[in-house]
């Protein structure tokens, strides 16, 4: 008997084994099955109702992706019409001269760089110029074109008026989908004219739409592309070996233009079943169509395997039950090794021999939880970014056509809860970049801004619920706070400003002016409320120190002064600009500026004196004969000054940026016409020096005065006027003593000199007499031709 049936005989002594093994089996029948009923009606049954449920899920994710694809178009397409409506591509560009505007030229290619990389769908931006002169493009380095075919192709983008999608020609071989054209996106320049003169064309990356693209098939299993309104391939990926499926699916698509727009269906293609999503995506000038085509055994795969385990475990458990009661012990064991040798057979269980198959099916779910909760992950990635842009969209005026219940259904969307809720704004202005000891900013505004948004972030995370910081990149950062309605705020919203000053006081060694606005529970007044406090802080007490600006508890914008402006001290600076003194100069304007400080103390009242001051610069400059753009290089100076808010920055930029180039400016074209003096009273010794010469004489003769004429021959000659007429002179007498036997006092009257003055001046000059001079010579002559 075998050694199980001998143990459980000796268990159940008062059991006959007939009796035992009956119950032993209807024990094992009615364990198991009810499992066998369950796991076939959960194959049969309830696999169709998962099948369905997963579907449904599909068809979620897909509309997720497909949200996320339209928001990286829509924010590129928003960027794309910003940049096209920079100043830096006005109608003047088309008028310049690269090749000798090469500063110009540099600005445009490093402002192409950067837009290049300020989004990771673009591959390249190409700037293209229809210049009268010769057509040119930047990729973003400068190019003349000179090929008539690829004059034509850029050509054809400034037929768009506006931002367009342009469709290109694909591949001669339509059937390779992996040689398809990456998408392009245009914008004529000049921007919203009839009549562009260029235009502004972005290369999406291919590959990093395909990973967009990947996000609306699970596992990235099957196909997705897009269609033109043509119904012509924009961009696919595809996990099978061949395209046949995405062209069939072309053509199905095609069939039912004019239909639904959207919607979902499956297909029977090869030997696979496929759940097949469409819908409309609307680009601006265009309407594509998106198509994601999924295996559905790459959707229903996972709920099939635990059923399958199911049944498999209740059958091969009731068939070794049966045998348990008949054969030894060691054998009711057998079910478990049997599956786990099966399982064996799966790569990723391969290396998990100790685990039994419930172990399995836990990892199994866990792995799927964990990849749930990565795709969520990348969604929550991108959702301060799309809340960012909102606002900044709301800021700018671009929203203003949207209701009020309009907006706050988008931002219900983007997850702000703004029932019963108040909304305040915050604008933090940091001061003294330039003297702050921070070799990590190194004086960069982008970098210091970005150093406070963070800080900022830091320290309302702390303190608010729900807040949004707002990068706005000229040491200036804005913050959006919602708090419930019945909540008392003001308290806290002080203790955060003087945190925060406190943290970037120290961190930055920078000093900090906050403007708080009055609260308000409409989403329409936010652009407002921003405007407010930009306008707020302007009544800042104009010294580098920590301030705070409620403008719930003071009215700025009631307050008047009558101006005060020093005129005396601006004829002072002007005085010192026209004498060319740099260094008194700069320090006339600290006193212009201690002088307005001492009666104002309101940057508003101070920054309409510092520009009036620039424009009086400016007004000399003109007078002086000097175009002030190209004096600037074309920068506007004064959008430059009203950015200005610290004193001693408004001394470096007027004495660095204007005063100095100006006078460097004076003094090149004074030392020029200095040097065309020079070298005409030059030529003209050189051809009477043997006349009576004086200084006064060539002065008049000139136009100027001697003392103006001696000290441009020293700066420029490197002699005063009569040593330079000696040097002439002195040549001239060596030469007529060498070569001719001309009497010295001959000598002496032909270059211009009495004959007594003429043996002292040539002693002082040689260290000998003009007689001794020609006696050496002839003694040194005779001893070269002495024969040897």
């Amino acid at each position: 008997m075998f050694p199980f049936l001998q143990h459980i005989k000796k268990m159940t002594s008062s059991w006959s084994s007939q009796f035992f093994r009956k119950s032993f089996i209807l024990i094992l029948l009615i364990a198991f099955i009810p499992g066998l009923i369950s796991g076939i009606g959960i194959y049969f049954i309830g696999v169709s109702k998962v099948e369905d449920e997963l579907k449904e899920l599909h068809k979620t994710q897909i509309l997720q992706g497909v949200d996320n694809l339209n928001s990286q178009f829509d924010y590129l397409e928003m960027a794309v019409t910003h940049w096209a409506f920079t100043p830096r591509f006005n109608i003047q560009i088309i008028d310049f001269n690269y090749v000798q505007q090469f500063q110009e030229t540099r600005e445009i290619s490093q402002t192409l760089f950067t837009l290049q990389g300020s989004h990771p769908l673009i591959e390249k931006i190409e700037l293209f110029i229809d210049s009268p002169q010769q057509p040119i493009v930047f990729r973003p380095k400068y190019n003349v074109i000179t090929d008539e075919q690829e004059y034509d192709y850029y050509q054809s983008f400034t037929t768009h008026r506006n931002i367009t999608w342009p469709s290109l020609p694909q591949s001669a071989n339509e059937k390779d989908i992996e040689n398809l054209q990456p998408l392009i996106l245009t914008h004529s320049i000049l921007a919203n004219s009839n009549d562009p003169f260029g235009s502004m064309i972005v290369t999406l990356d291919k590959e990093m739409v395909s990973q967009l693209l990947w996000t609306l098939t699970p596992y990235n299993q099957g196909v997705a592309f897009l269609l033109s309104e043509n119904h012509e391939i924009l961009a696919a990926v595809n996990s099978m070996e061949d395209d046949s499926l995405i062209r069939y699916l072309q053509g199905q698509l095609s069939e039912k233009r004019g239909e639904d727009t959207n919607g979902t269906f499956t297909l029977e293609f090869g030997e696979e079943t496929y759940s097949v999503s469409y819908g409309k995506m609307n680009r601006i000038n265009s309407e594509w169509t998106y198509i994601s085509a999924s295996p559905m055994s790459s959707i229903t795969s996972p709920i099939v395997l635990i059923s399958q385990i199911i049944i498999v475990v209740s059958l091969v458990g009731l068939i070794i039950a049966l045998f348990m009661s008949w054969f030894a012990s060691k054998r009711i064991y057998y079910p478990i090794a049997k599956l786990m040798k099966q399982l064996e057979t799966d790569e990723k269980w391969s290396n998990n021999k100790d685990e039994d198959e419930f172990t399995l099916i836990e990892r199994k779910y866990k792995q799927l939880s964990k990849e749930s909760l990565s795709l969520q992950s990348r969604l929550s990635t991108h959702l301060p970014q799309l809340k960012n842009s909102f606002l900044l969209q709301l800021i700018q005026g671009y929203l203003y056509h949207y209701s009020e219940e309009e907006l706050h259904e988008r931002m219900e969307n983007f997850g702000w809860d703004i029932d019963n809720h108040m909304f305040v704004v915050m604008d933090i202005q940091v001061l003294g970049l330039h003297e702050a000891n921070v070799n990590m900013l190194n004086q960069d505004e982008s970098i210091a801004t970005s150093a406070v948004t963070k800080i900022i972030e830091d320290v309302a995370e702390h303190r608010f619920h729900q807040f949004n910081v707002l990068n706005f990149y000229d040491l200036s950062t804005g913050l959006l706070i919602l708090y419930p309605r019945e909540q008392e705020n003001r308290k806290s919203l002080h203790e955060f400003a003087e945190k925060a000053m406190e943290v970037l006081n120290k961190v930055l060694q920078m000093q900090v002016t906050i403007t708080i606005s009055k609260p308000d529970d409409k989403v329409k007044r936010i652009p407002s409320l921003f405007e407010e406090v930009r306008q707020g802080k302007q009544y800042r007490n104009f010294e580098n120190e920590n301030q705070i600006i409620d403008l719930q508890q003071i009215n700025p914008f009631s307050s008047s002064h009558q101006m005060h402006y020093p005129f005396e001290m601006e004829r002072e600076i002007l005085q010192a600009i026209r004498i060319g003194h740099i260094k008194e100069t700069e320090n006339l304007i600290k006193q212009f500026i201690e002088e307005l400080m001492s009666k104002e103390t309101k940057e508003i009242n101070i920054q309409p004196a510092i520009t009036q001051l620039f424009g009086s610069i400016q007004h000399e400059i003109i007078y002086s004969g000097i175009h002030p753009y190209e004096l600037f290089n074309g920068k506007n100076m004064f959008e430059e000054v009203a950015k200005i808010r610290e004193p001693d920055q408004m001394t470096k930029w007027l004495t660095k940026e204007v005063i100095t180039p100006f006078i460097q400016s004076l003094e090149a074209k004074v030392n020029m016409k200095m040097k065309q003096l020079v070298e005409e009273v030059c030529s003209y010794l050189h051809s009477h020096y043997m006349e009576d010469i004086s200084l006064d004489q060539c002065a008049e003769d000139a136009g100027t005065n001697p003392y103006t004429l001696s000290k441009a021959f020293k700066k420029i000659i490197g002699f005063n006027f009569i040593d330079y007429l000696t040097t002439i002179r002195i040549k001239k007498a060596k030469s007529l003593l060498l070569q001719t036997n001309m009497k010295i006092s001959d000598i002496a009257e032909q270059v211009g000199y009495r004959h007594s003055y003429f043996n002292r001046i040539f002693k002082k000059h040689t260290g000998v007499p003009p007689s001794q001079f020609r006696k050496q010579h002839v003694a040194n002559q005779s001893k070269t031709n002495r024969p040897m």
